[in-house]
């Protein structure tokens, strides 16, 4: 839900959110969350999933949130054993996408 709430606000009205879920394979799910919004510069998606760091604090400020959600994000998908990776082209748009098992063992 974060992924898709950040994309809605940084996407200016007009814009487009899409969100694709499918099969990749036979043992894996993929959910896929692209917008044509503000997109990210390049040199701050290797840090985007860190703790309470903020692309453009202005803007963040703006917007409100703390900088926590895509690492709870990120921790979370890794704990059901997926992966979460984002492309991004600035004032073009971004894409997050996540892998997950489909076949994890159930909790005992």
């Amino acid at each position: 839900m974060n992924i898709i709430s950040n994309s809605l606000k940084y996407t200016p009205p007009g814009g487009q959110v899409k969100v694709s879920v499918g099969n990749k394979g036979q043992d894996q799910i993929y959910i896929k969350v692209e917008d044509n919004g503000i997109g990210i510069p390049k040199e701050d998606i290797p840090r985007l999933f860190e703790r309470f760091y903020r692309v453009d604090k202005a803007r963040s400020r703006e917007k409100g949130g703390t900088g926590l959600g895509l690492a709870i994000a990120k921790e979370i998908v890794e704990y059901h054993k997926g992966q979460i990776v984002v492309e991004s082209e600035l004032d073009h748009g971004s894409t997050f996408a996540i892998t997950l098992p489909t076949n994890l063992p159930l909790p005992e």
